[in-house]
């Protein structure tokens, strides 16, 4: 079944298989993160720090309606991994095409939502007048776009639960330069400002899903989409949304807590928010190499339960939390030292520059920690588990934010009070998800499973 293209995730040697299919996912996920850091440091460099706070401030909104998706897709991922490991065909396909036509659903849906939500949501998180329509009108152009969204990555998880990086990382090359050469068309040429970002974003977005179902028509492997055979299996629905639900509730009280947070920030001001938007932007590309490590562990996990390979699980567990704790000791500590130089390249304001940079000090120099957090909770869900780490985190991250919000920022209303709740909630959560794990694993054997 493994092609040229795939990794055989359940023999061979572990770490240079996680290596191998890691890197394309990082790689991917940067290129991701440059589409937004692009709309960032041209609309900063062309359109002013208003601009730029108009756009920043839309980050994390976009988050609370699109992350949901990213975590169903989690679902998709899992089912595929556990059908490939142990060779079935039938729940391949029909999984597959399952998770397109809800990924086309979904999107539609969101399209509308996210129009009609966009004045109303920015208002409840105070967005400064000087800002307001600005980012009203990102976020109405931005969820054009979300179709071809939702379609992405549910597409992208079906490929890498198969064992395929590569294709993906082609695919965003390609629609990320796109969106650069768009994004100076359409800002600097056509003097379009955050209309001109945004548009670039859909185009290149559609060009990237486009790309995707491409393959998934073209493939002759099991992950084969057949446009006439796309409809809901309610088996598999019921199977991705039993996974999926988790990833995605999760990922939406992520992004409440965040946009709680994110109106505290407001309160300070656009010089303050153009800083934290920038700085936020660096973050990204911290936190994204640590995230494609722990996909890796969702997919080479989910692989081998499926094969009932259980002797490989803690290995492969255990060297995803050593590559996370390298990437986020590097990359985290370097953005706070190289921090006025990456900030700078968002906007070149002194007093934007000096905001970025506090907030760098405190969450980027700690982001190790959230790394951490997300190998052992996407590990959960690999083994099939997804309401027990959803439970861990929107307790232990979620809510104890919100409530340092309305509790200890009333009290002491600084900035250090806000970006001091990240790392605090990340070493909590971290701790009972390591327990939350141990009490899984032993609901499995210690040893492989030969079948028949």
């Amino acid at each position: 079944m493994t092609k040229s293209s795939e990794i055989n995730m359940c023999e061979g040697p572990i770490l240079p298989s996680i290596l191998r299919f890691a890197l394309p996912l990082m790689l991917s996920n940067i290129l991701q993160l440059l589409f937004n850091a692009a709309d960032v440091v041209v609309v900063g460099r062309f359109s002013g720090s208003e601009a730029l706070a108009a756009v920043g401030s839309t980050t994390q909104l976009i988050n609370l309606f699109v992350n949901f998706f990213i975590g169903l897709s989690v679902g998709v991922n899992v089912m595929v991994a556990h059908y490939y490991g142990a060779g079935d065909k039938r729940g391949i396909s029909e999984t597959v095409h399952t998770a397109i036509c809800i990924a086309v659903i979904c999107g539609v849906v969101m399209l509308f939502v996210g129009i009609l939500a966009a004045s109303p949501m920015l208002k409840f998180m105070n967005t400064p007048d000087n800002v307001f329509d600005q980012a009203a009108l990102y976020m109405r152009i931005y969820f054009l776009g979300t179709p071809a969204f939702v379609v992405y990555n549910f597409g992208a998880a079906i490929m890498r639960a198969a064992g395929d990086t590569r294709r993906p990382l082609i695919y965003l090359t390609i629609s990320g330069v796109l969106n650069v050469i768009l994004n100076v068309f359409f800002v600097v040429a056509l003097k379009l400002d955050v209309a001109g970002v945004a548009l670039a974003t859909i185009i290149s977005q559609y060009v990237s899903a486009i790309l995707i179902l491409r393959h998934l028509m073209r493939t002759n492997d099991n992950c084969r989409l057949v446009l006439k055979e796309i409809r809901i299996y309610k088996n598999r629905f019921s199977q991705i949304m039993q996974i999926g639900l988790g990833a995605g509730f999760q990922t939406l009280a992520f992004a409440i807590s965040n946009v709680q947070i994110q109106s505290s920030i407001n309160s300070f001001g656009s010089i303050v928010m153009a800083g934290s938007s920038a700085a936020g932007s660096v973050e990204g590309f911290v936190e994204t190499p640590m995230n494609a490590v722990a996909q890796t562990a969702l997919s080479f996990m989910g692989q081998n339960m499926g094969a009932k390979k259980y002797k490989r699980i803690d290995t492969i567990l255990y060297r995803c939390l050593g590559l996370t704790t390298v990437i986020g000791l590097a990359l985290g500590i370097g953005a706070y030292f190289f921090g006025e130089a990456l900030v700078s390249i968002y906007n070149s304001d002194p007093a934007v520059i000096q905001a970025g940079v506090y907030r760098l000090s405190i969450i980027s120099t700690t982001y190790v920690l959230c790394g951490l957090m997300e190998v052992l909770s996407f590990g959960i869900r690999g083994l099939g588990y997804s309401a027990m780490p959803m439970i861990v985190t929107l307790l232990g991250a979620c809510a104890l934010r919100i409530i340092w919000i309305l509790i200890v920022f009333t009290v002491f209303p600084t900035q250090f009070t806000i970006y001091i709740s990240y790392p605090i909630s990340w070493i909590i959560t971290t701790i009972a998800h390591w327990i939350c794990y141990r009490k899984v694993r032993k609901k499995f054997p210690s040893e492989d499973v030969v079948t028949a």
